[in-house]
């Protein structure tokens, strides 16, 4: 390659690169984005299944409080409305995800804020208790820790199955996310246009077995330009 061919080398052609080569090549700039994946738009890909476009790496929601953003990527893509209120199927019953008034009143049927704390500083003081008598002052694993935040209750493996989903709220508040503007996009399309004839992408990929072997495999290229 021609160094002086491009203006700018960016690697990786996620959310990040992909913006960076939006707005260098809005500036002028002729931006050569390579990538270890044979795809644009990293984790925030999709792929046609049947007619479906489906999020091959997990759903992605944009959210955000700054008006500025929402306006830029509102200039890229449409969006629909969405709001994540998650529920969670717990030995047969349903409750609200994150814990809020409306989880504590359908586990223990409190229904104020001290009631609620009240509950949790007895079952934060049974979880102390129990290290004690083990001897032990400090937490020495996620479980133990989550046991000293907010009781037994709340804190199961399974219903509690990652350390983000130990957000509390004393309030009547069922969506997770609380940003001004939460939507998810109509139809996602990467900001790089492989028409474009300024911008050139060369997605450079490996075999995961050699990745996995760390043995240096015969380099792929596929080019959107």
């Amino acid at each position: 390659m021609n160094k002086k061919e491009y203006d700018l080398l960016i690697v990786g052609a996620g959310i990040y690169g992909a913006t960076a080569a939006y707005k260098a090549k809005q500036e002028g700039k002729k931006c050569l984005v390579i990538d270890v994946r044979p795809h644009l738009g990293g984790n925030i890909f999709c792929e046609n299944v049947e007619g479906i476009n489906v999020h091959k790496y997990g759903a992605h929601i944009f959210h955000t409080n700054n008006k500025k953003v929402w306006e830029f990527v509102n200039g890229i893509v449409e969006f629909n409305r969405y709001t994540n209120s998650p529920i969670a199927n717990y030995k047969g019953k349903q409750y609200n995800l994150p814990f809020n008034m409306n989880t504590f009143y359908q586990m223990w049927g409190v229904l104020t804020p001290e009631e609620a704390r009240q509950k949790i500083d007895e079952q934060r003081q049974e979880a102390l208790a129990k290290m004690r008598e083990d001897g032990i002052t400090e937490p020495r694993n996620l479980e133990e820790q989550a046991l000293l935040l907010i009781g037994k209750d709340i804190f199961t493996p399974k219903r509690v199955p990652s350390p983000c989903q130990l957000t509390v709220r004393m309030r009547l508040v069922n969506p997770f996310n609380q940003s001004i503007y939460i939507w998810i996009p109509c139809m996602p399309r990467i900001l790089m246009n492989h028409k474009d004839s300024h911008l050139c992408i060369t997605s450079i990929f490996y075999s995961a077995k050699l990745r996995k072997n760390n043995r240096k495999g015969e380099k792929k290229e596929k080019k959107f330009c």
